[in-house]
């Protein structure tokens, strides 16, 4: 062992533990260790260095982790990519992320013009823009229509079984669009859609001709298999494609999320969205939250179900308590997906140099939270403090509202 790595070891043991690193290849991750204080001990055989370097709270948990936990986490990264002409898409369900069993995700992808096929799902569609813009359309059992075009951090949601449909649009530069579509069932899969023409494809021409009162040779250009995702004629105006039909719906489909004034706090800030904003969104209700670095989403849980994290930037991790003295972490980069079970205790705080911007989405057409402060403020601070320990002057200082977003 030479001077300089001893001499980093020492300093190492008596900081209490930092994580012991060995320089690797060059343009490399420097090699980490499950190294805590006289915990642990180096790895001998194989790893996988860059891996461990994005999940430091993984390989040397803190001491307060404890019992075993299922796995909160997962990365679109490692979703299967479905390419197409034009774009693209990938999903995390319960098959991905068996602990999903609320909600699903994709993520997907379309170059101005390409479009989403005309479809509909079993489940409701909740969709948050990542990146440019896109022209989205629906119809209702009664003929009523809808079209929008929406644009970053914009919100749409389409019922169960109301078919819809979404083309990319070039607009500031930007090729297309990106989205995250969350749906309200962890069984859910982006390949069980109904498509247009996939129906077609697969209902005799003559019932064809007679549905539609046109002749069977009108249909000879119908795909024999589903488009899926397809590059379409350029969109118009969007006045044009407002087909009128029994009228507008009376709950527009989309949301315009940033419009929101932000609840501002030291630290960072919190968008809520649910059925009381976006009249629509009767499944599912969502949080937009940055924490400035350093900052923290306060010690809380959820009284109304489980949630479903979309990592937008940023880095940061989460402890989740699972009672029965079970305690996980987990570290989060962009583009990953978290899981908090129903009730569950956790936080979420900003581990990096830049912002941290995530999403809370629940299966519930309201959101709701617990706050672990709030909680201890209001109650009598004799009893907090038989259970705490704290000093009853530290007490009677907490204040007795909700800070969801606290600073470093």
């Amino acid at each position: 062992m030479t001077d300089l790595s001893r001499r980093g070891l020492l300093a190492a043991t008596a900081a209490g533990g930092s994580l012991f690193t060995v320089a690797g290849a060059q343009g490399q991750p420097a090699a980490q260790s499950p190294i805590r204080g006289k915990d642990g001990a180096s790895i001998l055989g194989p790893r996988n260095p860059a891996r461990e370097a994005e999940d430091p709270f993984t390989l040397r948990p803190p001491r307060t982790d404890h019992g075993t936990m299922p796995n909160l986490k997962w990365s679109f990264a490692d979703s299967h990519m479905r390419l197409e002409e034009g774009g693209w898409a990938r999903q995390t369900t319960v098959r991905e992320l068996p602990v999903s069993k609320a909600m699903a995700g994709v993520n997907m992808r379309l170059g101005a013009g390409v479009v989403r096929e005309m479809h509909w799902h079993k489940e409701a569609e909740w969709a948050y823009m990542l990146k440019g813009r896109a022209r989205i359309t629906a119809v209702d059992a009664q003929g009523r229509t809808f079209a929008d075009d929406v644009g970053e951090g914009d919100l749409w949601y389409f019922p169960s079984g109301i078919p819809h449909s979404i083309q990319g649009l070039s607009a500031d530069g930007v090729d297309g669009c990106e989205f995250l579509l969350v749906f309200d069932d962890g069984g859910f899969s982006e390949d069980s859609t109904f498509l247009l023409t996939d129906w077609m494809a697969h209902t005799p021409r003559d019932i064809l001709a007679k549905n539609f009162g046109l002749p069977e040779s009108a249909f000879a250009g119908v795909p024999e298999k589903e488009l899926y995702i397809f590059p379409g004629p350029t969109p118009g105006p969007l006045d044009a494609d407002r087909m009128g039909g029994a009228g507008p719906v009376p709950e527009p489909f989309s949301h315009r999320m940033l419009a929101q004034a932000p609840l501002s706090l030291p630290g960072g800030s919190v968008r809520i969205t649910d059925s009381s904003v976006f009249k629509a969104s009767k499944t599912i209700a969502a949080a937009l939250v940055e924490l400035e670095p350093g900052g923290l989403r306060e010690l809380h849980w959820h009284p109304n179900g489980d949630e479903w994290q979309f990592y937008i930037a940023g880095q940061g991790r989460m402890t989740v308590f699972g009672s029965e003295s079970k305690a996980r972490t987990f570290d989060y980069r962009a583009g990953d997906v978290g899981y908090v079970p129903f009730a569950m205790g956790h936080y979420i705080e900003n581990t990096g140099t830049t912002p941290l911007t995530f999403l809370e989405m629940f299966r519930s057409p309201r959101y709701a939270d617990i706050s672990l402060r709030q909680w201890l403020a209001l109650t009598p601070h004799a009893l907090v403090a038989a259970h705490t320990h704290l000093n009853p002057a530290d007490l009677d200082r907490l204040p007795g509202v909700k800070a969801p977003v606290l600073p470093g």
